[in-house]
């Protein structure tokens, strides 16, 4: 298994706020479901920041993404390890199978893969 980026997930009820601050410093939006907007360096498409209102199909909002090659691998890793998985493995309609976890300090991971 093999990560292919980090996206920070912020709390943020000003997306369009965030997007013209941040669009400042170079980031531009690719991104926006409504609830969750994500921006990303033009020149390093992997640099990114979500801006979430609330999770749409989640119990919780999580604090930061991870994006791998093999979520599946990633969930029985994490099931084998007896960390808490605080939303279940599943296919999301907008195109990701994805899974939360919570790390050790008790933030609220979304470990993620692109369909």
């Amino acid at each position: 298994m093999a990560v292919r980026r980090v996206v920070p997930n912020v709390q943020s009820e000003a997306a369009r706020e965030s997007r013209e601050f941040y669009g400042l410093l170079g980031f531009e939006e690719v991104m926006n479901h409504g609830w969750i907007m994500t921006l990303a360096s033009p020149s390093s498409p992997t640099a990114q920041i979500s801006f979430m209102a609330g999770d749409e199909s989640a119990p919780v909002t999580p604090d930061v993404s991870v994006e791998v090659d093999d979520v599946d691998a990633a969930y029985a890793t994490m099931r084998a390890s007896g960390a808490e998985i605080v939303h279940p493995l599943q296919d999301e309609e907008w195109g990701v199978r994805r899974f939360f976890v919570r790390d050790p300090n008790g933030r609220v991971v979304n470990v993620l893969e692109h369909r």
